[in-house]
This record gives structure tokens, sequence and C-alpha cells, in this order.
């Protein structure tokens, strides 16, 4: 009984903290879209089928006999909002118009047939025997997990082989976060497939317990990586084209700190050749790719690695490393400085200036500038 307590207590908090969410991204400042609003959904069909079963199990339920069989699919609608999210995220959308029409069509109708059986129950069945309408909650619960399993297996093909699909989406986002989801998702349609079989075997339900948290849990994930990564790629795609208008770029004549040690290194033609590899590498935007190379710089100007790697030493205050990571500072510090850009996420900032992450994109602007680029920002 108390293992039975802690289940519902989850159900709840997640019911809660699903529709608090909703809340929260309908009201942001940036404009909500189509995806904020499919992500938002299928918190919604999520929140409000673990609310429906949390209901049941705690016994809140009217004695009416319409109320306690009129059970609502709202799982039914969970992938299909969640498919739609996908592919507006990954701008592959033109694929989902068929599905959400038809699983609105199914979901009514569904609705429309078990007030059918009720109906019939109620008035036509002595002492109202439910039977016939448990029989029907049956098949419908064994075709929405078809259906469901069907559009699953969609996502996945598309997150997990259509790389042609998301060529464009995968230099903003390595979509792993949408991996794990799908991986979960996974275990979440095989509690699904186990509660089911146990059902229909021996019409013991206790298993949907165990599939109710866990789509739970997948609501807490979704809810906050889905709202947190499309703002950031949505930024990111804001971001490039600013920087492919060269509007907000830094150039070669940036007040970069230089300095000169005392040695026979320093020639004119050295000098010259310093300048030749700066101006390569802002003019071309080079420093804005997180996978730039000493090696690869070298053989475009025809240098030898050795020589190159003496020309940064020696004419920089950095290593090649931190000479490439002060300049993608620099062009951060352009971003954060500017209120055209005051309402992007620092992390989408970070990524564009070309860190790979977040934590070494906040290191290498603590170590440049000694402040964070929250505080950074703030000044301006």
């Amino acid at each position: 009984m108390e293992f039975v307590s802690i289940i519902n207590f989850f159900l709840i908090a997640g019911v809660i903290q699903g529709f608090g969410f909703n809340l929260v991204t309908m009201f942001v400042k940036k404009k909500c879209d189509k995806v904020i609003v499919f992500l938002n959904l299928t918190v919604l069909f999520i929140s409000l089928n673990n609310l429906q079963r949390w209901l049941v199990y705690t016994g809140h339920v009217s004695d009416l006999f319409l109320v306690q069989h009129f059970e609502v699919p709202w799982y039914l609608m969970i992938l299909p909002m969640f498919y739609a999210f996908v592919t507006h995220f990954l701008q592959v959308e033109e694929k989902v118009n068929y599905f959400l029409k038809f699983s609105i069509f199914l979901f009514v109708f569904e609705l429309l047939i078990r007030l059918c059986f009720i109906s019939y129950v109620y008035y036509d069945v002595p002492d109202r025997n439910p039977s016939l309408i448990l029989k029907y909650s049956l098949i419908e619960d064994m075709f929405n997990l078809v259906y469901s399993l069907f559009l699953f297996v969609n996502a996945s093909i598309i997150i997990f082989k259509r790389h042609h699909l998301i060529a464009y989406i995968l230099s903003y986002d390595d979509l792993n976060w949408i991996k794990w989801f799908i991986r979960m998702g996974g275990s979440v349609i095989g509690f699904w497939a186990v509660a089911l079989t146990i059902k229909v075997l021996n019409g013991n339900d206790d298993a949907y317990k165990f599939l109710n948290l866990s789509t739970t849990v997948l609501l807490y994930w979704i809810g906050y990586q889905g709202f947190y990564k499309y703002n950031v790629v949505r930024d990111r795609i804001s971001l490039r084209t600013s920087i492919e208008t060269n509007k907000v770029l830094i150039n070669p004549h940036s007040n970069i700190e230089l300095i000169k040690s005392s040695n026979d290194f320093f020639n004119e033609k050295h000098q010259n050749d310093f300048n030749k590899v700066k101006s390569h590498i802002i003019n071309n935007k080079l420093y804005l790719d997180p996978l730039l190379s000493m090696e690869s710089l070298a053989i475009d100007l025809g240098m030898s690695k050795s020589y190159f790697s003496k020309l940064i030493n020696s004419y920089s205050s950095y290593n090649f490393s931190d000479f490439i990571n002060s300049l993608r500072i620099e062009q951060a510090k352009k971003f954060l400085s500017n209120n055209d850009f005051s309402e992007y996420t620092i992390v989408a900032i970070g990524l564009e200036c070309g860190f790979n992450s977040k934590s070494t994109f906040y290191s290498a602007f603590k170590k440049f500038t000694s402040e964070t680029p929250s505080s950074f920002r703030d000044k301006f």
C-alpha cells in the first residue's frame, strides 16, 4: 500500500510539473511558435493522461455510471504530438500533417464510440454489466498501442537513419537528447505492451501503474530538454544569420593583445606572415569552427606546422588553442554587449562563437576576461 502511495505521489507531482511547464512556456517573452506549441501539447497530454489515472487510482471519481466508464484516451495523442514536435524541430514538418489530422479524427472517433457503448450498456444491458465496455477498452488500447508504435518507429527512423533529412539541424544540435528520449520512449512502449499483455491474460491492470510512472519520468525529461534545446537551436539559427551578414563580426584589426618577446625570430617577414594568418582566420570566420585545427590551417596557408606554431607563440601571448579561443571570446563579447542580442541565450552565443559546450565557453570567458558571460552582459 505504501508503494502504491509513492507511485501516486510521483504521478500527481509530475502532473503539477507538467501543467506548470505549460503555463511558463506559453507566457515567455519570445514568440511561441509551432515547435513550442507541439512540445507543450506533448507535455499536456502526458499530464492529462496521468491526472486521469491518478484520479482513478486514488478513488477521486464520481459514482455516476458515465463518469466511471468515460475514460478519455489522452495517451493516444502523446506520440502524434511528439512526432509533430520532432519533425518541426528538424524542419521536416511537411511529413507530419497527415498524421496530425488522422490522430485528431481517431481521438474524436474513439470518444464517440465509447459514448455509444456506455449509452448502450446503461439503457439496454441488464444490471448495466460493464463487461462490454471493458472489452472495448482492451481493443482500443491494443489499436492505440500499434498506432503509437508506428509513429514512434517513424520518428526513430528520421532521427537515426535519415541523415539527409536532418543535415541542416545537425549543424546546430547533435540531437543526442532526442536520441536518448527515443530510447527512453522505447522502454515506455515496452512497459505499455507488457501491461496490456498482463491485462489481456488475467485482467490485472496493476502493471499500468509502472507505465504511468515511466511516463512521468519522460514528462520531466522532454519538458526541460525540449524547451531548453529548442531555445538554443532557435537562437543559434538567428545568430548565424547575423554572422553571415558580417554585421557583428570582429575584424583583423580588433584590439587583441599581442606581445613580442626579445628573440631573433622577430622581423618584418614573420610579422607579415603572422598578420596573414590572423587575417585568414578572421576574414574567413574560421575561429567559429569548433573543429578548427592548427594542421589544417598550416596546410591552407602553405606553412609547415612548426613554423605556423612558432608564429602564433611568438607574435601572440598564447599557444594556438588559446589564440583561437581569444578570438572566440572577442566575438562573444560583441554579441553580449549588443542590445539586439540581449534576448538570446548565453549558451547559444558561446556555441555559435566556436565553443563545443557551455562549460568550455564559461571557462574560457572567465580565463580571458576574469568574469562570467552573465556579469559581462549585465554591464550593457
